[in-house]
């Protein structure tokens, strides 16, 4: 199934299709790409914004904001959320966790991945609107789309039927 359906589905079931993400073993490519598509996007959602706050306070250019947001996105983020997810695991394992460093990362790189959509509505919010309650209630549904998926699919990669794959 494609990637942009299986989001969607994400968003009703997200335990159904993380099922269905580590079904396929052990695929270390398709684990990155989830992690480096999901910051992409996550980079390009901060795109609106930096044009609003660029055009609001001009004292720091657009390109600058850009290349900030580029690193943050690109470059850092993905060795942050590598640890968090070793982080996750670790956690999960003291509570009784069956699974594997693999299905950990998989789990949240694959919420981060499902909840873009979200975010990129809130970037647009941010650039169309500025700050205020509309921004706000944007940012939380798609902060709350995020920690849903992100724990429902924890909790499948833990439950310890994925563990063979280490």
């Amino acid at each position: 199934m494609g990637i942009a359906i299986d989001i969607v589905r994400t968003w009703r079931m997200p335990r159904v299709i993380m099922q269905l993400r580590l079904a396929g073993g052990v695929r270390e490519d398709r684990a990155l790409v989830y992690l480096l598509l999901g910051c992409l996007l996550m980079f390009i959602a901060q795109f609106p914004r930096l044009w609003h706050d660029a055009l609001v306070d001009p004292s720091l250019s657009f390109d600058m904001r850009v290349g900030g947001a580029l690193l943050g996105w690109i470059f850092l983020a993905p060795l942050g959320l590598y640890l968090f997810a070793a982080l996750s695991h670790v956690f999960a394992r003291i509570f009784g966790g069956q699974g594997s460093w693999y299905s950990a990362r998989v789990a949240l790189f694959w919420s981060l991945l499902a909840a873009t959509p979200w975010w990129l509505l809130n970037g647009l919010t941010a650039g169309i609107v500025g700050s205020g309650a509309l921004l706000s209630l944007t940012g939380g549904i798609a902060l709350l789309v995020f920690v849903a998926v992100w724990v429902a699919s924890i909790i499948e990669a833990e439950a310890g039927c994925h563990n063979q794959w280490t």
